[in-house]
C-alpha cells in the first residue's frame, strides 16, 4: 500500500483537501481523506506544502503516431491515399518508444488520446492510453474511444490538389453522409461479407462511439452538428476553434468539445478566428469541453500551460483544471476510471510543487496505476 500524505489534495469531483491524505493500494485510489488512519504497511509519502492532483489528460493528440523527430519514418498518421479511412486503427501505428510519452510523464500527463490525422474525411479510430509502457497494447485504455472524421480544409486541400474527390467542403459532408448511408444499408444485409470500413462505423450508427469530428470554423461545426442530427450519431467537436461563434447552439444541443490547440498561431485561414476567450464563452454557455494539445503542434508536455492560458482571458481556474482532468474523463467515457482523485479510480496521480498555471510549476512527483514514475526532485 501507498499514502500520499500531508499535501493540498484537489479531489476536483469533490472539496479541495487541506493536509489531505490519498490511500492506493496497487492500481487502484483506496480512500481520499483528511485525518485518514495510514496502515502501518503503507509506505508514505510526504507531500506537505505540495498539492495532490490526478493525472492529466490530453483528449486529442498524435504521440506515438506522428514522432516529432522523423519527418517519413515515424509520421503514420495519415493515409493519404483515399479519403474515406475508417477502418484504419491508431493502435497500428504507435510506437510506444517516442520520446513524447516520457516528456507527457514528466508533464504529469498520465493519459492521452491518439488518433489519425485530419487528412481524410474519414480517417480512423482512437484510443486512448496511459503514457506508461513499452507495448501499446499494455497502455490501452480503451480501443476505440471514437472515430476519427474531418471537415474544412485538410481533406479538400489534400485531394483537391490531386484533382480528385473531396475538393470542396460540399464534398466532405457528402462523402461522409454517403458513407454514413452505406454503414446503414451493411447493416441491413441479412447475408453479407465482412467490410472492416463499414464494421468500424456500426458503432457510431448505435450510438455507442462517437464520431469525433475535426472542425475549426464555426460553418464547419455547424455541418458536423446537421450530420449528426440527420443521421442521429453522437459528436464530438474537436479543436472547435470558433465555438464561440455558436457557444448557445452547441450547449443547447449538448454537444461536447475538445479545444486546441491553444498555443498556435494563425497557419492556415481556418485559423483566423482563434481566440483565448474561447473556453471561457463555451463555459459561460453551459459546454462541456476540454483542452487538448494535437502534438507534436504543441508539444504533449504544455498541456497544463495550454489550460493555464484560457485563465488570462477569463476561464476560472478550477475549470481550467477540469479541462484537463474530469472533462476528458466525462468526454471519453472514462470518467469511471480517471479524472478525478477518488476511491476505485486509478492511482493515476500527480504532485505539483505550485499551482499548475504559475509558469515556475514544477511536477516533482507521478504515479501511472499506483506506481512512481519520478523520483522527487
Amino acid at each position: 500500500m501507498l499514502a500520499i500524505t500531508g499535501g493540498t489534495v484537489y479531489t476536483i469531483t469533490g472539496r479541495v483537501l487541506e493536509k489531505g491524505t490519498v490511500l492506493i493500494e496497487d492500481d487502484k485510489i483506496t480512500d481520499v481523506g483528511v485525518g485518514i488512519d495510514i496502515p502501518s504497511r503503507c509506505e508514505v509519502i510526504d507531500a506537505s506544502g505540495k498539492l495532490v492532483l490526478p493525472g492529466f489528460i490530453d483528449a486529442h493528440c498524435h504521440v506515438g503516431i506522428m514522432e516529432e523527430i522523423y519527418s517519413l519514418e515515424g509520421d503514420d498518421g495519415n493515409e493519404t491515399t483515399n479519403p474515406v479511412t475508417p477502418h484504419l486503427r491508431a493502435i497500428d501505428a504507435i510506437n510506444p518508444s517516442d520520446i513524447a510519452f516520457t516528456d507527457a510523464l514528466f508533464a504529469g500527463v498520465t493519459a492521452v488520446v491518439v488518433t489519425p490525422g485530419s487528412a481524410n474525411v474519414l480517417g480512423g479510430e482512437m484510443v486512448a492510453l496511459k503514457t506508461k509502457g513499452t507495448v501499446a497494447d499494455r497502455m490501452v485504455i480503451k480501443n476505440p474511444v471514437g472515430v476519427k472524421a474531418a471537415l474544412g480544409e485538410n481533406p479538400k486541400r489534400v485531394y483537391g490538389g490531386e484533382k480528385k474527390t473531396p475538393a470542396t467542403r460540399m464534398a466532405n459532408a457528402a462523402l461522409l453522409r454517403q458513407t454514413l448511408v452505406e454503414t446503414i444499408n451493411y447493416m441491413r444485409r441479412e447475408s453479407k461479407e465482412r467490410d472492416l470500413k463499414y464494421e468500424s462505423l456500426v458503432p457510431v450508427i448505435k450510438r455507442e462511439l462517437p464520431l469525433r469530428i475535426h472542425a475549426h470554423r464555426a460553418d464547419d461545426i455547424m455541418t458536423a452538428v446537421r450530420i449528426a442530427e440527420e443521421f442521429d450519431i453522437k459528436i464530438v467537436i474537436e479543436h472547435c476553434t470558433e465555438g464561440y461563434k455558436v457557444a448557445d447552439l452547441l450547449a443547447e444541443k449538448k454537444i461536447p468539445v475538445i479545444i486546441g490547440p491553444i498555443i498556435t498561431n494563425r497557419a492556415k485561414v481556418e485559423l483566423q478566428g482563434v481566440s483565448l476567450k474561447n473556453a471561457a464563452v463555451l463555459y459561460q454557455a453551459g459546454v462541456k469541453f476540454a483542452v487538448m494539445t494535437d502534438h507534436p503542434v504543441v508539444p504533449v508536455q504544455y498541456l497544463s500551460l495550454s489550460a493555464a492560458l484560457t485563465i488570462r482571458a477569463g476561464l476560472p481556474e478550477e475549470e481550467a483544471l477540469r479541462a484537463i482532468t474530469i472533462n476528458p474523463a466525462a468526454i471519453l467515457g472514462l470518467s469511471h476510471r480517471l479524472g478525478s482523485l477518488e476511491p476505485g479510480k486509478d492511482a493515476d496521480i500527480v504532485i505539483l510543487d505550485r499551482p499548475f498555471y504559475d509558469i515556475r510549476c514544477r511536477v516533482e512527483q507521478v504515479f501511472v496505476n499506483g506506481r512512481k514514475i519520478l523520483p522527487q526532485n
